[in-house]
């Protein structure tokens, strides 16, 4: 596919480029009253996103609004436990609710793996739809969930500061954690092997909660699966998100991904000594920045693309935009990165 603007693409290739490309984690959303205008009509979020022309009209809205480098497909992480077997709901006040939660083996195997992509052909219809309507002006990015972090939603039953219950899982029950990881993994790879196939350019692993695990354990029940799903979808750029884990950035030095996201605890410089001179690094503005008069918001912006060098970077925040950050203080955000970036 011909893009008319590919900078993300060859960005993401380890490509000298002539500005530092710029897209952001959450740009689709509630930062945008087009967002909320479409929002507004139906039942919740749920229904959003299982309605792929209206799913493909929020991917869009930010590439128009905004002005950012590429889309990416208006989704959730736990649609791959819905389609494995175990349904979850959206609720406004509290976040993702799964009214039941995998507790032991006989749970794990009543799940589906590789055919739990079959039931998402909703996904896959808001990525063919998106990729028409886009006409090669960006790239659009899919994404998947790491297993880890599925598998602590679907241990949880819903969000935490800690996931005792879903760590507690991991020492008492190490069998079972694996086998359900495996599960996990096999219907990730082949989720994100259709989204590909239904025009997906570059593929993003969201691992949420990756800083809630000791090393130890991230590097027994994270780490391999992430790299089994990178190793099994090599032909489009890969990104690791693992928010959190500061630990583990000199293992990425080797990893199979092409890109590696830091969130905004971690120092730029030490992460380029860390992950290496051959990796593209993602990232990574404090969300919390935006917040900021425009100067400050300038110079911020100055100040992160300095520390990331003028090459292998990709413009983005540590994590997601939140839901009351002003518009306006988004689209300067993405301007003052294309002005400042320029070769």
């Amino acid at each position: 596919m011909k893009y008319q603007n590919d900078i993300l693409i060859r960005a993401a290739r380890g490509e000298e480029t002539e500005r530092t490309p710029v897209w952001l984690m959450r740009q689709a959303g509630r930062v945008l009253p087009e967002y909320r205008a479409v929002r507004e009509k139906l039942s919740g979020f749920i229904e959003l996103c299982t309605t792929p022309e209206l799913a493909a009209e929020v991917t869009i809205q930010p590439v128009d609004i905004l002005g950012v480098d590429a889309a990416i497909i208006f989704s959730d992480i736990l649609v791959i436990p819905e389609a494995m077997g175990l349904p979850y709901e959206m609720q406004e006040a509290r976040g993702p609710y799964f009214p039941n939660v995998i507790q032991n083996k006989s749970d794990v195997d009543r799940l589906l793996a590789e055919e739990a992509a079959d039931h998402l052909q909703y996904v896959y219809d808001a990525i063919d739809i998106t990729f028409k309507e886009l006409k090669g002006r960006v790239p659009l990015i899919g994404f998947a969930g790491a297993p880890f972090t599925i598998l602590a939603y679907m241990i949880e039953g819903h969000g935490s500061k800690t996931f005792s219950k879903a760590r507690r899982f991991l020492y008492n029950e190490p069998v079972v954690a694996h086998a359900l990881l495996e599960k996990i993994t096999r219907a990730t790879t082949t989720y994100i092997k259709r989204q590909i196939d239904a025009g997906a350019a570059l593929v993003q692993i969201f691992d949420s909660w990756a800083g809630i695990l000791p090393p130890d354990q991230y590097k027994e029940f994270s780490l391999p699966y992430i790299k089994q799903i990178c190793e099994d979808v090599p032909h489009v750029p890969r990104t690791v998100f693992s928010k959190g884990a500061f630990f583990i950035r000199d293992e990425f030095a080797q990893f199979p991904c092409e890109t590696v996201g830091l969130d905004w605890n971690m120092d730029i410089q030490e992460s380029r000594k860390m992950v290496g001179p051959n990796k593209v690094l993602q990232g990574n503005m404090d969300p919390c920045a935006l917040y900021l008069p425009e100067d400050k918001i300038y110079q911020k912006t100055k100040e992160m693309l300095d520390a990331f060098g003028p090459n292998k970077h990709i413009a983005n925040l540590g994590h997601g935009l939140y839901p009351d950050t002003e518009k306006s203080k988004v689209k300067f955000f993405v301007d003052a990165v294309k002005e400042l970036s320029k070769r």
